[in-house]
């Protein structure tokens, strides 16, 4: 079993549950401007990434200075930790493995807490807390009061924050920080991190980018990311995505939906269901569920890997309805 979900190569799978990327796929114009940069492969990309920058930087009304871009949330993470070099980590448990991954590379002490205890591990040998919202693979939203009583309590101890936000837009943008960040206090310690991958349906893309007012700690991160990171194909659908607003409603509208029919049926079966305001949903079975569905070609997430978490956990994607009703039908 792998750290990620996703894994169709070495495995039979007709339907996957695994990963959670939107259930509506890849919006025809983001498809349409992907065919068209084939024509754009013969020369070397924008290295400063211009139009994407803006069209970002109007989508989410912040300066296009606040704003770097990876191949990935993924290389971002790497460029951050290589920018910064912490001695000291914290990161509450559960969550995605690549902070963990991240930390590595740089050798630094990684301390691992509960989300609700995470305040007592904040201390002033502390450099970075890698924080997630919503959690993954829970689900579960810290309110913005919440974020920014804890960035005012990092500034003050002198901790950089990154806040991973790369399921947000399937909550609502209006659960995020980011639309007051001038105003809170402690922002200039925090970076943003989002990516296209999820709302966009587009892993095999990989863009992400980072938010951060800090224009230091914003160059020291830049220094870190490869030359011509951003393949054409990247630039061109993240263009036509940053565009996508309406698309981005109608996906908080289908997955909450979605998201209700599906934890009622999986609670019909007998399963635990936890609370989720994103686009999966934790589970806890006493059966094999992992080995037992992937019988059947369907492909869930097997959590006991992850710190915090132990055999019985499972965290399965929310799709269409009728792939929903497939998984229930199966289960």
């Amino acid at each position: 079993m792998g750290i990620h979900g996703g894994d169709v190569y070495r495995n039979h799978v007709r339907l996957d549950f695994s990963v959670n990327i939107n259930p509506l796929g890849i919006p025809q114009c983001v498809k349409e401007a992907l065919h068209s940069a084939v024509s754009y492969c013969s020369r070397y990309p924008d290295m400063e990434a211009e139009q994407l920058k803006t069209a970002v930087s109007k989508y989410l009304k912040v300066p296009e200075e606040y704003l770097l871009f990876g191949n990935g949330a993924s290389e971002l993470l790497m460029a951050i930790v290589h920018g910064i070099r912490p001695k000291k980590v914290v990161i509450p448990i559960p969550s995605f493995y690549g902070y963990e991954n991240a930390a590595n590379a740089v050798d630094s002490e990684i301390v691992f807490c509960a989300v609700k205890e995470m305040e007592k591990f904040l201390t002033e040998e502390t450099e970075l807390l890698f924080l997630a919202n919503p959690n993954n693979p829970l689900g579960s939203l810290l309110s913005k009061d919440k974020i920014k009583e804890l960035l005012s309590f990092c500034r003050n101890k002198g901790i950089y924050v990154v806040l991973d936000e790369c399921f947000i837009e399937f909550c609502g943008n209006q659960s995020s920080i980011l639309s007051e960040l001038e105003e809170t206090e402690g922002s200039d310690c925090l970076i943003l991190v989002r990516a296209f991958t999820k709302i966009f349906a587009i892993p095999g893309v990989r863009l992400g980018y980072l938010i951060c007012k800090n224009r230091n700690l914003r160059k020291r991160i830049a220094r870190q990311i490869p030359e011509w990171n951003l393949s054409c194909f990247a630039q061109e659908a993240g263009i036509l995505c940053a565009r996508q607003t309406a698309f981005i409603i109608e996906t908080e509208n289908y997955v909450t939906e979605e998201r209700k029919f599906l934890e009622e049926g999986l609670k019909r079966k007998g399963l635990q269901v936890l609370p989720s305001a994103a686009n999966f949903i934790m589970v806890y079975s006493r059966e094999p569920l992992y080995e037992r569905l992937l019988e059947k070609g369907i492909l869930i997430r097997d959590c006991s890997n992850f710190r915090g978490l132990g055999r019985g956990f499972y965290r399965i994607a929310v799709k269409t309805r009728e792939e929903n009703e497939q998984l229930l039908e199966n289960l």
